[in-house]
């Protein structure tokens, strides 16, 4: 496999060149933990994000998440709790569905941690759960207990495999996942587009560009965005707004202070509070002192066009 190399601040990223495997491994130097992303086949692309694999060595081990699109977690080693922003605590199941999140949210694990997880967009979303993505907004299910049998069975299959066969485990999630998509409406995959241009398309999206292109009025808008992406357009707007505004603080050396102009925040108060919530740092903790997560997170989007632009950003 043929590697070129790139430093972030505390990382040492291994990142395939373009006849490479779709797939790279980050290691934090600052810590225990380690991060390795698989892009899905093409076929799944308009269902799920990046498949991961992340292993801590530490006995007890916590950290924070930025707010993300939902994700399939199978805990194949060690515990923990997820910490939401509202306050709420949740154990981890063994196979974790975790919703939408509206906020930044913090983890602990206890125990020497190995997790593979898939994040889900829309599509995957509806095709492994079917429900109100908003009524699992910062909160997470046991899958295995309302879906049926067959997360458990992976997840065992799961277990048995070493970190050496890591291509060997996300080979056996995609054809799994892949027999679990469902179609979907055409018109169904035409608001998911316009809605994903949308969130990705401006600096501040406007909620009237939403309305006039899909053609529904805000009260149809606010309970499909609801259903397939966990929050209504306002909500959205803030948090993909935050999202690429942190992406481009950590990533692209960007001056804070001037995307604070350009994506229509209301002054450097407000743009480090919506940062902060969303993202769980401030700006300038973006730029000078990433947690070990919040760094391998970023450098998700160093996989490219192989994933949807969705999942890049978030």
């Amino acid at each position: 496999m043929g590697l070129h190399h790139t430093n972030a601040p505390g990382s040492n990223v291994a990142l395939p060149d373009q006849g490479g495997p779709l797939s790279y491994t980050v290691a934090a130097a600052q810590g225990p933990v380690r991060l390795r992303y698989f892009a899905p086949p093409e076929h799944l692309r308009a269902y799920f994000g990046s498949l991961y694999l992340f292993s801590v060595s530490a006995d007890n081990y916590a950290d924070g998440t930025r707010a993300d699109v939902p994700q399939l977690r199978f805990m194949l080693s060690g515990d923990g709790n997820y910490h939401f922003q509202d306050g709420a605590v949740m154990p981890t199941p063994q196979v974790c569905l975790l919703g939408p999140t509206m906020g930044a949210t913090r983890f602990v694990l206890e125990g020497q941690a190995r997790v593979l997880g898939i994040s889900l967009l829309p599509a995957g979303w509806m095709s492994l759960h079917g429900g109100d993505a908003s009524e699992l907004a910062d909160r997470l299910c046991d899958l295995a207990a309302e879906r049926g049998p067959a997360y458990a069975t992976l997840l065992g299959q799961l277990q048995e495999m070493e970190d050496s066969q890591a291509e060997a485990m996300a080979a056996l999630c995609w054809k799994e996942l892949g027999r679990l998509v469902k179609p979907m409406r055409k018109a169904t995959w035409e608001l998911l587009a316009a809605v994903d241009v949308w969130l990705i398309g401006e600096g501040s999206p406007r909620i009237e560009a939403l309305v006039e292109t899909a053609q529904l009025s805000p009260r149809q808008l606010a309970r499909l965005t609801n259903k397939y992406y966990g929050a209504p357009p306002k909500l959205l707007a803030r948090k993909y707004r935050a999202l690429r505004c942190s992406a481009r603080i950590a990533l692209d050396g960007n001056s804070w202070q001037q995307l604070c102009e350009e994506a229509g925040f209301y002054d450097q108060s407000h743009f480090i509070r919506e940062i902060k919530h969303f993202i769980g740092l401030t700006p300038h903790q973006l730029q000078t002192e990433p947690t070990a997560v919040a760094q391998l997170t970023l450098l998700r989007r160093s996989l490219g066009a192989d994933v949807a632009v969705l999942n890049r950003l978030s």
